[in-house]
């Protein structure tokens, strides 16, 4: 896991992670995604919802969506692990 990176997980060239500097105070749990150019941030609590994109195709970006709130649980468990 890179420091400043770390990689939640991968599926299909799409990269999902979070920054270790998530502001001060922190932001709610949330995710970035990235494949190719594209790349979006993801509200993943209180719901999941795109805070913003860029590059996506609305086919890529409801692809992401599907893929976070596939693996909903992982996202929050490893940001809360990461976090504390």
């Amino acid at each position: 896991m890179v420091r400043g990176m770390p990689t939640i997980f991968r599926q299909n060239g799409y990269r999902f992670f979070f920054y270790s500097n998530e502001g001060d105070p922190r932001e709610p749990v949330h995710v970035h995604v990235m494949k190719g150019g594209g790349q979006a941030k993801i509200w993943i609590d209180p719901e999941i919802r795109v805070d913003r994109s860029k590059g996506f195709s609305a086919g890529a970006l409801r692809y992401a969506l599907m893929l976070a709130t596939a693996r909903r649980d992982l996202i929050e468990r490893t940001w809360h692990d990461y976090f504390g």
